[in-house]
């Protein structure tokens, strides 16, 4: 369920006032100008205590946390860097634009990323695993971090729909290294585009806070025309509006994600007359039930199921019909995966889970989705 949904006048209001405290839209300087107003740091500050990280950082996308994240533990060109096969392009395109070299594990019965494979396809080359919390599921972050722990490794969690979840007690993106969100429109908090990156290590985060800002170091002791730096980085900074919505979003987040869990305890209570197996979690973790998943017997059934709600005014979300941006299968239009042909045969398990998938959107303002699946569902299986 997007955050959009419960857009009313208090993101109007949070955006006037930055006009309001002198119409910066710059995170950064314009002491004199900006009434003691700092929007993206608020948003940090009161994100980071949500996640129970140490530090926090505002980006403009989820694909640039990834990126910024990538760049913090020196990625360098020839690294591989595992991630599983059911993820938005993003995700790869990040290890892509890092210069590393993406690796592909398949995902499991539960959708999330299958601990043997991805103990299988490490290297010598290998620096980083992505489990990516895909609609909400947490993956089995005991298990990666684990094996992370044995080979030395990078662990960034992609929590892109996963913000509110929580594995073992712990919030979703204060398990790995670093985590990385997106507030795009679509996703739980929205701030139009942006994203934030969290961090356990000090170290880590004022690598990617520099790398964020064209290599400033934000010294206090100096002016930033005159600001200190150490390597070059890019520009992927988030601006004072996005903050300032983001707060406000923030505060919103724990209704809906409490909506979301009850919402997807009665749709499956009427799957399950049918006999029809709904997506799994691991023992002590929350998922946000962003999307609603249940599987058919088969991917045939799962397309004529899909048509078949949608006559019934019944939305489906990525799975079936959108598998070709979510599967990294089908991603033939990334040159820098490599042997794609052998690939599509190594992530045939990951496929065959996926296309028996159904994923449907829980929207706050649906409040008939129980009764028009039910009937749906009733009238396919007469």
């Amino acid at each position: 369920m997007p955050g959009f949904e419960l857009i009313n006048k208090k993101e109007k209001d949070a955006v006037n006032s930055v006009f309001k405290n002198g119409n910066v839209f710059f995170r950064h300087g314009f002491e004199n100008l900006r009434n003691n107003s700092y929007q993206v740091v608020n948003f940090e500050k009161n994100f980071k205590n949500y996640i129970g990280s140490k530090y926090a950082l505002g980006v403009t996308s989820g694909t640039a946390a990834l990126r910024v994240a990538l760049a913090s533990i020196d990625i360098e060109p020839g690294d591989e860097v595992i991630t599983q096969s059911f993820t938005f392009v993003a995700t790869i395109e990040a290890i892509v634009e890092s210069g590393a070299i993406p690796v592909i594990a398949n995902v499991n019965e539960n959708l999330d990323l299958d601990i043997i494979d991805l103990k299988n396809k490490i290297t010598k080359k290998t620096k980083c695993i992505i489990p990516v919390h895909m609609l909400g599921n947490p993956c089995n972050m005991k298990e990666v971090n684990n094996i992370a722990s044995q080979y030395n490794l990078y662990v960034i969690e992609d929590v892109a729909w996963g913000l509110g979840g929580s594995f073992k007690n712990k919030k979703l993106g204060s398990l790995g290294h670093i985590g990385a969100f997106s507030f795009d429109h679509a996703k739980a908090i929205t701030t139009g585009e942006g994203g934030m990156i969290t961090f356990s290590n000090k170290k880590l985060y004022l690598k990617a806070r520099a790398w964020h800002d064209h290599g400033h170091e934000n010294n206090p002791k100096l002016p930033r025309w005159e600001d200190s730096r150490k390597s070059s980085g890019f520009n992927f900074r988030m601006n004072e509006i996005q903050g300032a919505l983001g707060n406000v979003q923030l505060k919103k987040l724990n209704k809906l994600v409490k909506y979301q869990i009850l919402k997807n305890k009665n749709l499956s209570k009427i799957v399950n007359r049918y006999n029809l197996i709904t997506r799994k979690k691991y023992e002590n973790s929350i998922s946000t039930c962003d999307s609603f998943i249940f599987f058919t017997k088969n991917s045939n059934d799962a397309i004529k199921l899909k048509k078949h709600l949608t006559k019934f005014n019944v939305s489906t979300k990525i799975l079936p019909e959108a598998i070709s941006w979510h599967f990294v299968g089908s991603f033939n239009h990334i040159k820098e995966i490599k042997n794609i042909s052998f690939l599509k045969k190594d992530l045939k398990k990951s496929k065959d889970f996926l296309s028996k998938a159904i994923s449907l959107p829980i929207m706050i303002n649906d409040n008939n989705l129980e009764k028009k699946l039910s009937i749906a569902l009733k009238n396919f299986f007469i």
